[in-house]
């Protein structure tokens, strides 16, 4: 089987997500048995935010995403997948002992990103569909998702010194993209609910002008270990 496309999550500017999909056809998907058929297709990325899990693989039906291990924190940039209803599943990394199954929906000419969430113990699959709008003149757009499996009930998400982004989001909770000025540079806190208890920091970030971006919260409130501690983690989805 032919290695697979990893399409860079950076979307060029005058290129909409729909037209970019013509180009997008991955070589490695075996149901694509005619040459000269072009299946509808979405757009799909993951992110491996499940904390003590050990090195996996991900596949869709029976082939292979990644190229290498993904460890906690990695992510994979945006694939191109037939649409329609796919099986997402994670293996420890070099074997077929399966982590997780579960079934997944993609519609043509969507974009989305797929989170392995929660403790190893109790994997979950969490499907965000990515509304990559271009954010207007001057802005950046950032959309944050809480996938801390022992945190606090709810958390809020705020810019030091500015403004509160998001306030009380539950475990798997996420957010719409906002809105915030581009070409400046932020530290962000996550928040114990709505206290000014600072659960996690994420420093001197420099937001690209027309860019979208996704903050995770992430990690063990429990954790005494280094590699998977709270954190806060920063992926941009596209430019413009």
């Amino acid at each position: 089987m032919k290695k697979h496309e990893n399409i860079s999550k950076k979307l060029m500017i005058g290129i909409g997500v729909i037209g970019l999909f013509s180009l997008l056809l991955t070589s490695c998907l075996k149901e694509n048995k005619s040459p000269s058929s072009t299946p509808p297709t979405a757009l799909l990325s993951f992110v491996q935010a499940s904390p003590d899990q050990q090195p996996l693989d991900f596949y869709l039906n029976n082939n292979r995403v990644n190229a290498g291990a993904v460890y906690y924190g990695n992510n994979i940039n945006y694939i191109s997948a037939y649409a329609g209803t796919r099986i997402a599943n994670f293996y420890t990394a070099g074997t077929f002992n399966n982590i997780l199954s579960g079934t997944i929906t993609l519609n043509p000419n969507t974009a989305y990103s797929l989170f392995l969430a929660n403790k190893s113990t109790s994997p979950e699959i969490v499907l965000l569909t990515d509304t990559l709008n271009a954010p207007a003149a001057g802005f950046a757009s950032v959309r944050f998702i809480n996938l801390c499996p022992d945190a606090p009930a709810s958390v809020s998400l705020a810019i030091q010194g500015l403004q509160t982004l998001a306030t009380n989001v539950p475990y798997k909770g996420y957010t719409t993209f906002m809105p915030v000025n581009g070409k400046t540079s932020y530290t962000f806190q996550v928040r114990q609910g709505t206290t000014n208890t600072v659960l996690a920091t994420l420093p001197n970030v420099t937001l690209a002008a027309g860019s979208v971006y996704t903050i995770w919260f992430g990690g063990l409130a429990a954790s005494t270990n280094s590699t998977d501690k709270l954190s806060l983690n920063l992926i941009n989805n596209a430019y413009f």
